[in-house]
C-alpha cells in the first residue's frame, strides 16, 4: 500500500521577491525638529531662544516709550513722566489727547486689514492650544507704545507679554511641538517678558505658571525658568536699567503687624474689585456718550490730561511715582489724591480703549493705600506702631494679586526688589487673603474679567479648548436607523428582534425628529400598543452637533438616558446619528487622562 500522501501534483507559485522597507533618517532641518519634539532639552533650548527674543522685546519696546516720553514731554520725562516737574500746562493737555488721535486712526486701519480680535497668550493657551498670531504681537505691541509713550495711564506688559507670546508661538510652530508643549512655550515667553520688565526671574516665571500655563509641573519648569533667566539677562546686558523696585531696608512684622497685614490685604481686595468693575463702567459711558469708536481714545485722552494738570502721577505706568512712594512721607490727604487720580487715570484710559493693562498700576495703587493706611492707624490708634514701607511692600503685593491674579508671582515680585526675606510671611499672607476675596466676591482677575465680557467662560489659562473640539458631531454613531411613528408592531418586532439593538429612533412622514423607543419594551408580554408612537421616550430631548463633551454629558444626567439622538435643530429636527452615554463617557475620560499626563510631563 502506498502510504505517500504527498499530492501528485503541485500548483507552482512564481517567485515573488521579499518587500524590504527603508526608512530614511531625516536629515537637516527635518532632523533638528524630530530631535526637539522628543527630547526635553530640546524644549528647554527652544525656551531659551524664546526667552533671548522676550528680553529685546522688553528691552525694545521700554525703550520706543521712553523716546516717545522724552520727544512729546521734554527732558523732564526721562526719569518717569508720573514725576515730571515745570511741565507746560499745554502739553500736559494737548499731548494724551494727540496720542488718543493718533491710536483711534490706528485703530481704524487696523480694523479694516486685520478686524478680528488679537488672542492673547491666556486665551491662547486655554482654547487654542498655544496658538498666537505674530502679527497680532505686533499690532498689540506698536498700540501700547503710543497709548504708554503719549501719557495714558497704561502700562506695557500686555505688550509685553503678546508680543513675546506670539514669537513663541511662532517658533514651536515651525518645530512642530505638541499640544502641551506649545502652551508650555508660550508660557515662556511671558515668563521672559515680565522677568526682563521687572528684572525679577522668578517673578516672571511665576506669573508664567499661575495666569498663562494654568499649573505648575515639575516638566514644565525648566524650560520656564531658563526663558525667565534668560530674558532677564538680555535686558541687563542691553539696558542696564529695569524698573525694579528697590523700597529699601523693610523690618521683620511683629504679632501687630501681622493684623495690620490683613486689614491691609482685606481692604486691597475689595479695592481691586471696585477698579476692575469700574473699568468696564466707563468702557459702557464711553460707548453711550461717544458712539465713534475711533474718537474716543482722543476723549479718553483729553480727560487723564486734564487729570494731569492737578498731578503727573495719573500720567503713563507710574515707575517713577512707584519709587518716590516708596523712597518718601506724606500726608493722608496728599497720599489720597494721587490715588484717586491714578485710579482715576486709569480707568478712562482703558475704558476709552487705550491698549495696556493695569498690572502696574496695580502696583502703585497698592502702594498708595498701603502708605494711607498706615497713616490712617497712626491717627485713629497712636500707639500702635507700623513700618510704612512694610505696609506698602504689602499693599502693593496685596492688590497686585487682586487685579492681576498671581498671589506666588507678586510674592517673588516683593521679595526679588527687597533681597528681604523677613517680609515672605506677611507679602504671603497678603496676597492670600486679597485673592480669596477677591474669588468669592467676583470671580475673576481683570484679564478673565475681559474674556468674560466679550461673552467667553474661561477663569484661567487651563487647557479647556479640547474639549471645544471633542463635540457631539466628532462623537456620534452616523450609520443610525429610523423607524416612522405610524409603524405596526407588528412590523417593528420583525425589524428589530430582540438583542439587535437596545433602542431605536424614531421619526414622523417629514423625516422630523420625535422620539426614541426602547426595543426590549417593545417585546412586553402584556403590551397593548398598536403602533410604535404609543411607545415614544424622550419627544423633546436630542443633542446638536456643537454642544461639547461636558454639555452632552449634562443632558444625559437630566435625562438619565443611554442614547440620544443627534438633530440639525430644534425647528427642522434632521436626525443626523445616535449618541450613547457610555461612549461619551469613554472618550471623555481619555482625554481627560491625555491632558492630565501632558500637564504632568509624562509620555502619551
Amino acid at each position: 500500500m502506498n502510504h505517500d500522501l504527498r499530492p501528485r501534483f503541485l500548483l507552482k507559485v512564481p517567485h515573488r521577491p521579499k518587500l524590504h522597507f527603508h526608512v530614511r533618517p531625516a536629515r537637516g532641518a527635518a532632523a533638528i525638529r524630530a530631535w526637539v519634539r522628543g527630547h526635553e532639552a530640546g524644549v528647554v533650548m527652544l525656551a531659551i531662544l524664546t526667552g533671548v527674543a522676550s528680553g529685546l522685546v522688553a528691552v525694545a519696546m521700554g525703550g520706543a516709550a521712553r523716546g516717545l516720553h522724552l520727544l512729546m514731554f521734554g527732558p523732564s520725562g526721562a526719569n518717569g513722566l508720573s514725576i515730571m516737574r515745570h511741565v507746560s500746562p499745554l502739553v500736559l493737555l494737548t499731548v494724551p489727547l494727540a496720542g488718543g488721535l493718533l491710536l483711534g486712526l490706528l485703530n481704524l486701519l487696523v480694523a479694516r486689514w486685520r478686524p478680528r480680535q488679537p488672542v492673547d497668550p491666556i486665551e491662547a493657551n486655554a482654547l487654542h492650544g498655544g496658538r498666537m498670531s505674530m502679527l497680532d504681537g505686533l499690532v498689540v505691541a506698536v498700540q501700547n507704545i503710543v497709548s504708554n509713550g503719549f501719557g495714558a495711564s497704561v502700562g506695557l506688559e500686555a505688550g509685553y507679554t503678546q508680543a513675546a507670546g506670539g514669537i513663541a508661538s511662532r517658533l514651536g510652530r515651525q518645530f512642530g511641538l505638541r499640544r502641551g508643549d506649545l502652551r508650555v512655550l508660550v508660557g515662556c515667553g511671558a515668563a521672559g517678558a515680565i522677568a526682563a520688565a521687572f528684572d525679577a526671574p522668578l517673578t516672571g516665571a511665576f506669573y508664567a505658571f499661575e495666569l498663562v500655563i494654568g499649573t505648575y509641573a515639575i516638566a514644565s519648569l525648566a524650560p520656564v525658568i531658563a526663558s525667565a533667566v534668560s530674558a532677564t539677562l538680555v535686558a541687563r546686558v542691553l539696558s542696564g536699567a529695569t524698573y525694579a523696585v528697590e523700597p529699601g531696608g523693610v523690618g521683620s512684622p511683629d504679632w501687630q503687624g501681622y493684623v495690620a497685614v490683613l486689614l491691609l490685604a482685606l481692604g486691597c481686595g475689595l479695592l481691586g474689585i471696585a477698579v476692575m468693575r469700574g473699568v468696564t463702567y466707563a468702557e459702557v459711558a464711553f460707548r453711550r456718550f461717544v458712539p465713534w469708536a475711533w474718537l474716543r481714545p482722543a476723549v479718553g485722552g483729553l480727560v487723564v490730561g486734564l487729570l494731569a494738570l492737578i498731578s503727573p502721577v495719573v500720567l503713563s505706568a507710574g515707575h517713577g511715582a512707584l519709587h518716590f512712594a516708596f523712597a518718601t512721607e506724606g500726608g493722608a490727604l496728599g497720599i489720597l489724591v494721587l490715588a484717586v487720580l491714578k485710579t482715576a487715570g486709569a480707568i478712562v484710559s482703558l475704558g476709552a480703549g487705550f491698549r495696556g493693562g493695569l498690572f502696574f498700576a496695580s502696583l502703585l495703587l497698592g502702594a498708595l493705600f498701603g502708605k494711607l493706611f498706615t497713616v490712617a492707624v497712626g491717627v485713629l490708634l497712636p500707639g500702635v506702631p507700623l513700618d510704612p514701607l512694610l505696609m506698602a511692600l504689602t499693599g502693593m503685593s496685596a492688590f497686585g494679586t487682586a487685579v492681576v491674579g498671581a498671589p506666588l508671582a507678586m510674592t517673588f515680585l516683593a521679595l526679588e526688589t527687597t533681597g528681604n526675606f523677613e517680609v515672605g510671611g506677611a507679602v504671603l499672607m497678603a496676597v492670600t487673603v486679597a485673592g480669596l476675596v477677591v474669588r468669592r466676591l467676583f470671580g475673576y482677575s481683570f484679564a478673565t474679567w475681559r474674556f468674560h465680557l466679550r461673552g467667553e467662560t474661561i477663569r484661567s489659562a487651563h487647557d479647556v479648548g479640547w474639549l471645544r473640539d471633542l463635540t457631539v458631531g466628532k462623537l456620534m454613531r452616523r450609520d443610525v436607523r429610523t423607524v416612522r411613528d405610524d409603524t405596526r408592531m407588528s412590523s417593528f418586532r420583525r425589524d428589530y428582534p430582540l438583542g439587535s439593538t437596545a433602542s431605536v429612533v424614531v421619526v414622523d412622514a417629514q423625516g422630523r425628529y420625535v422620539g426614541i423607543v426602547s426595543v426590549p419594551e417593545a417585546y412586553t408580554p402584556d403590551l397593548a400598543a398598536e403602533s410604535v408612537a404609543e411607545l415614544l421616550h424622550l419627544r423633546d430631548r436630542a443633542l446638536v452637533p456643537a454642544m461639547n463633551a461636558k454639555e452632552a454629558m449634562a443632558v444625559f444626567d437630566t435625562v438619565e438616558a443611554e442614547s440620544l439622538a443627534v438633530v440639525d435643530g430644534a425647528d427642522s429636527r434632521k436626525v443626523l446619528g445616535l449618541l450613547t452615554a457610555s461612549h461619551l463617557l469613554r472618550r471623555y475620560g481619555e482625554e481627560v487622562e491625555r491632558r492630565r499626563r501632558e500637564e504632568m510631563g509624562l509620555a502619551a
